[in-house]
């Protein structure tokens, strides 16, 4: 089970995502794939910290314009473009193309523009959508 963990840069409720990602490997097992985009904070830091740490296969997909690393699927040569707002936004749609269900966690009163654009892209691909504040 692919499971796509997305949100604000600013979600700091990391008990929240702890929480959600060991039930996924009570409910998935190990063959668990936690996918992110790789920000450095908020709802992409602790689903990688947690998916680590709980012994879940992880996939990171950051824009095209930072750096390839040894959590990325996808080509190096696909890394380390012009920075480009296009970037966020391909990126967003091959983490809703890959994952079987997208989970975004966003705090009250935040908008997560780029958050919004992958359940959209989900929901256009009939994915299953949860959102978690």
């Amino acid at each position: 089970m692919k499971v796509a963990i997305v949100g604000s840069r600013r979600y700091e409720n990391k008990k929240k995502i702890k929480d959600f990602v060991f039930k996924l490997k009570e409910q998935y097992g190990t063959d668990t794939i936690i996918v992110s985009g790789g920000c450095k904070t908020g709802a992409d830091k602790y689903a990688k910290k947690y998916a680590l740490e709980l012994g879940l296969q992880y996939e990171e997909y950051p824009p095209f314009h930072e750096v390839h690393n040894l959590y990325c699927t996808m080509p190096s040569s696909r890394y380390g473009k012009d920075f480009n707002m296009k970037n966020f936004f391909a990126r967003n749609k091959i983490i809703a193309g890959t994952s079987d269900f997208i989970v975004a966690f966003i705090p009250e009163g935040v908008e997560a523009n780029g958050t919004k654009n992958v359940l959209e892209y989900a929901k256009k691909l009939n994915k299953k959508r949860i959102i978690i504040s």
